[in-house]
């Protein structure tokens, strides 16, 4: 049932493009964002929201969670994160793992979490395919599954691999695991070359995924912790011709922010998770902000975790708080991208969402004071035009 037209009046708006508005107003119709300005009018048949003293912003969108797959509560029986036979499993999809009964999705809502995208665990090289959801009550995952946004395909470097397949015959060193990405795009590569001289050439689900990804069809996104581990990575792709969407966890990504920067590459990170591994030592409080600094940088705020999604807006409160510290003055306006418009770019849905912009998806969250307050909660939260949380 189409959800009737809304008229938010009166608030701090975030459009999540970069501008912040004063006592405007927000108008929801047909499941889009009609218009974004002062003096709004609506039809008869509108519901008004008065914004007063209120903040209003694009939905917020994760781009690394694995609700569903790893749901709670935290079970042997429900730990379908990683598919832990191969190196390479680029065969499985994460979204055949969902479980849309998690009462994690919920609580998600109630943070102001209307994308995300679900990945596979990091025990692989190539974990298999991510999907990206609308976080809506649903039966099936295809009903929860965000229309046309390109599916994912999880890599990972460093230790993760290496300490799960030590043990079972390899890789068991960095160098194992850069042989490994490498010969399964070779094999890819020879199989994509099959296929297109020959239609009838047997489906190999494994190798087809790594085909879709150096063809552009699918968004690689790695979870890769060392500046020197993402260099690697960023050669990798190179070789074999596909695009890093982002970097995920990125803990010593500061050291390569211009780089990062001019490769178009997203870096997807934490706030102040460090130190937990030797790959996770160097990390500096700064990163997100760092990695934000360079013209068309694209840092993101993610969470990895089912209690961090319920507040990735205190997340990215900290790095604000950690930048002005180091003598870097980051306004709302340009921290709200971190947890909106970035994240879409990374997922390859901006065109649709992540910003508060007429004819994109009505994802809208209204707040009860600025996002970045400690004491900020999600009041309303809105996908596609239809009011789906309600505190």
């Amino acid at each position: 049932i189409a959800a009737p037209p809304e008229l938010i009046t009166g608030a701090t708006v975030l459009t999540g493009d970069g501008r912040r508005l004063e006592h405007a107003d927000v108008l929801l119709e047909g499941g889009k964002v009609a218009a974004v300005g002062t003096g709004l009018a609506a039809g008869a048949d509108a519901v008004r929201v008065d914004g007063t003293g209120k903040w209003v912003t694009p939905g917020l969108i994760d781009v690394h969670s694995h609700l569903g797959v790893y749901p709670s509560p935290g079970a042997s029986a429900h730990s379908d994160g990683n598919e832990a036979t191969a190196p390479v499993t680029s065969q499985v999809w994460a979204e055949h793992s969902v479980w849309p009964q998690d009462p994690g999705f919920g609580a998600a809502l109630a943070g102001g979490i209307t994308s995300l995208q679900i990945l596979p665990g990091s025990a692989n090289l190539v974990g298999g395919r991510g999907v990206t959801l609308k976080n809506v009550a649903a039966t099936t995952v295809q009903d929860m599954k965000f229309p046309g946004a390109p599916h994912g395909l999880k890599m990972a470097c460093g230790e993760n691999p290496k300490r799960v397949y030590g043990q079972k015959g390899g890789p068991s060193t960095r160098m194992g695991n850069l042989a490994g990405y490498r010969a399964a795009f070779i094999e890819a590569q020879d199989y994509a070359r099959k296929r297109e001289k020959d239609a009838s050439t047997r489906r190999d689900l494994k190798l087809e995924t790594l085909a879709a990804a150096m063809d552009g069809d699918i968004l690689v996104h790695i979870h890769c912790y060392r500046a020197d581990e993402m260099a690697q990575m960023i050669d990798l792709s190179r070789e074999f011709g596909f695009r890093i969407a982002a970097f995920h966890h990125g803990v010593e990504a500061y050291k390569i922010a211009d780089r990062l920067a001019r490769e178009r590459i997203c870096g997807a990170l934490w706030a102040d998770w460090w130190g937990f591994k030797m790959e996770a030592f160097d990390g500096i409080q700064e990163n997100i902000a760092l990695v934000d600094r360079p013209r068309n940088g694209c840092a993101i705020v993610h969470s990895d975790s089912e209690e961090g999604i319920q507040r990735l807006n205190q997340e990215a409160a900290k790095v604000i708080a950690s930048a002005r510290r180091a003598g870097m003055e980051i306004p709302p306006e340009r921290a709200i991208a971190w947890l909106t418009s970035n994240a879409a770019r990374s997922l390859g849905v901006a065109d649709r969402t992540g910003s508060l912009e007429p004819g994109k998806l009505a994802d809208v969250v209204v707040w009860n004071r600025d996002p970045f307050s400690v004491y900020a909660q999600a009041e309303q939260v809105y996908i596609d035009g239809a009011r789906v949380f309600d505190r």
